[in-house]
């Protein structure tokens, strides 16, 4: 498998596992096998709750900000990154996190915004900026596991003043640079740990380890330690794109962004082929602010190619 299709997997993938969790967001266990109880049978993109069959939400719609500001500025340019994330905060999209929101319209700059939200209500370890990783994983694989994990800490950094979310999303971003490599990201678990910041290290031991479940989460997980671990859990428990995705999704919660980071996972473990077709067919994203601009899947394939290239 070539690392052009590795890398496509992990946008199309995680656009994939967002559009699909939507519909079961804050839904029971079990739902979506309850609803589609054969695997491979079809339909299961039908969308509901609000969402069109094939519509992601707002984790795959600020992963697409963040890859355009990666592309159009050359590089990181984290004011721009933000004044995007501004602008479509500010269209009304379907779907935004309460954080983020607050982080966002607050009026405050790029730089001091998240961690005045941080200092005022000292809980700031949501998945919002590890759902929309998918993107700058792929563009910074390049540089190596330093420029990649850091990269990830400062755009987390923008909407979430808490260094549990900046190691979740340096954790991902490393995840997919050896996955990239060719190396099995589960093997690489323990060498990444030690990476992780001390204060943090135990905790994402702990949620990773080969003997933790998501029933044993002591968050719900919309927090980013249950998140990062049920999405590894998943790809660990099963061998293929498609019942990794069911059993993230059939975890209930927080199922969209769940899914989104599961999907970006196995979409570098097993590439873009072995994404279904009938889930990558209606994938349409929405770019509110941004004048009624909607991706398909060739923009997507298209989006990774420039970002790994």
């Amino acid at each position: 498998m070539t690392r052009m299709q590795r890398a496509a997997g992990v946008v199309v993938g995680s656009a994939v596992g967002d559009a699909l969790g939507g519909p079961f967001e804050f839904g029971a266990q079990g739902a979506f096998s309850a609803r589609f109880p054969t695997p491979g049978a079809g339909d299961e993109m039908s969308g509901g709750g609000g969402w069109d069959p094939g519509e992601a939400t707002d984790d795959t719609q600020m992963a697409v900000l963040v890859a355009e500001s990666l592309l159009e500025r050359g590089g990181l340019d984290l004011p721009d990154v933000f004044a995007r994330f501004q602008r479509w905060a500010a269209s009304e999209p379907k779907d935004i996190g309460l954080q983020t929101e607050d982080v966002l319209t607050s009026g405050m700059p790029w730089d001091l915004a998240a961690k005045v939200h941080f200092q005022v209500n000292q809980r700031a370890a949501g998945n919002g900026s590890l759902m929309r990783a998918s993107t700058s994983a792929v563009h910074f694989a390049a540089a190596g596991q330093t420029a990649t994990m850091d990269a990830a800490r400062h755009i987390a950094a923008l909407t979430h003043g808490d260094r549990a979310a900046w190691e979740g999303t340096a954790i991902f971003h490393e995840l997919v640079r050896r996955t990239l490599e060719g190396t099995d990201p589960l093997a690489e678990l323990p060498g990444i740990l030690a990476l992780v910041h001390p204060e943090h290290r135990g905790r994402y031991a702990t949620v990773l380890g080969t003997d933790w479940h998501p029933d044993q989460a002591t968050e719900f997980n919309g927090a980013v330690w249950p998140c990062l671990g049920s999405a590894v859990w998943a790809l660990r428990t099963t061998t293929s794109f498609e019942d990794a995705l069911r059993a993230a999704i059939d975890l209930g919660g927080d199922t969209d962004t769940v899914a989104a980071v599961t999907g970006g996972l196995a979409g570098a473990y097993y590439g873009l082929d072995a994404i279904p077709a009938r889930w990558t067919q209606p994938l349409h994203v929405p770019l509110p602010g941004f004048d009624g601009r909607v991706l398909h899947l060739a923009d997507l394939i298209h989006l990774a190619h420039r970002l790994s290239g």
